[in-house]
């Protein structure tokens, strides 16, 4: 069994069973030293009864950093976080550190393993995506490796003392702009693909945001029936929702949607339902995929400095591990609106 009544088996535990001293196992376990065969079989024969587990962060302590670096998404599959992951790996190799992925695949109970260290020591730090913990609940739960969150949850109470760095576009900036594009063009019945149903604080929500704002600006209403939710940022959403509101899909002439995948979705219903974009509506997305440069139409789209991002990201636990981080940042990188077909009259 792994666990003995006062709680984990330990090293003296398996000395003592195995007729050795603590050292001698150490060797066994970590493969230095001098153990003759003999002895080596014995002990690995009481490690394995015993279940011992090696104390990672005893053994870091002695070998110092591991140079490795944990990053946190949501779908390694969105194309989103592929170039993300591809930007966060290659900035590490510049560093020196290799980079390790964690798919939390949006659930809460792994995102609070990702927040407190994942209980282990063989990580040197961890930058994070997450979808369901708040600032406020990471900044509760996390430990004492070095953090770094991604992304763009806003924190319901600005005010509250913050624990964790975070690296993130102006969302609400980013989403008044690509709306003022489209006002600009003249178009003036705009509607917004992306909301989400629950959480002020989420990604949908700032971009929301910046949708009315851009409207407030501009001395225009939003019809908040044009306020579109949708259950997740993806293909089959986009295209599933714009299906259902084609019945009066004439009431708009511009689309802001909250993501590029959702946008993709959304030009695939509208291409066959024969809505012409961006002659009858225009529609815009979010990210600046690969998919959206050769849609047809392409597609205009904010673009997020992602290089900028990891850059930040890494180079902020760089600065915690050298104890040089006095104080949570809340690092805004830029963003570019890239104007494509999907837009131009």
């Amino acid at each position: 069994m792994s666990e003995r009544a006062g709680g984990r088996v330990g090293i003296k535990e398996v000395a003592a069973a195995a007729g050795v001293s603590w050292k001698t196992v150490s060797n066994v376990v970590n493969g230095t030293g001098r153990v003759g065969d003999v002895t080596r079989a014995r002990v690995e024969a009481v490690i394995a009864e015993l279940g011992y587990r090696p104390n990672l962060a005893g053994r870091q302590l002695r070998r110092g950093r591991t140079n490795t670096l944990a990053l946190a998404v949501p779908w390694v599959h969105a194309p989103y976080f592929s170039v993300l992951a591809h930007e966060v790996i290659d900035v590490g190799s510049t560093r020196g550190y290799r980079v390790l992925i964690e798919e939390t695949r949006s659930s809460r109970d792994t995102e609070l393993e990702v927040a407190r260290g994942f209980d282990v020591q063989a990580i040197d730090g961890i930058i994070f995506s997450p979808l369901e913990l708040t600032p406020a609940e990471i900044d509760e739960a996390r430990g004492s490796v070095p953090l770094v969150l991604l992304g763009e949850r806003a924190d319901p109470d600005p005010s509250r003392a913050r624990r964790t760095d975070h690296v993130s576009i102006d969302n609400v900036d980013a989403a008044a702009q690509v709306t003022t594009h489209l006002l600009e063009t003249g178009r003036r019945r705009l509607a917004f693909l992306g909301a989400e149903p629950r959480g002020a604080g989420r990604t949908g929500a700032q971009r929301v945001q910046g949708f009315l704002d851009a409207h407030a600006a501009a001395g225009l209403e939003v019809d908040e029936r044009w306020v579109l939710q949708v259950p997740q940022f993806s293909r089959s959403s986009g295209a599933a929702t714009v299906e259902q509101v084609l019945p009066r899909i004439g009431e708009i002439d511009g689309l802001v949607c909250a993501n590029d995948e959702l946008a993709l979705g959304a030009l695939h219903a509208l291409r066959l339902n024969g809505v012409r974009v961006p002659t009858d509506l225009a529609v815009t997305g979010w990210d600046n995929t690969e998919d959206g440069r050769f849609s047809n139409p392409s597609l205009t789209t904010v673009a997020p400095d992602l290089r900028a991002i990891a850059e930040t990201a890494v180079d902020r636990i760089l600065a915690q591990l050298a104890n040089a981080a006095t104080e949570p940042v809340d690092a805004l990188v830029p963003h570019r609106l890239l104007i494509r077909e999907s837009t131009r009259a």
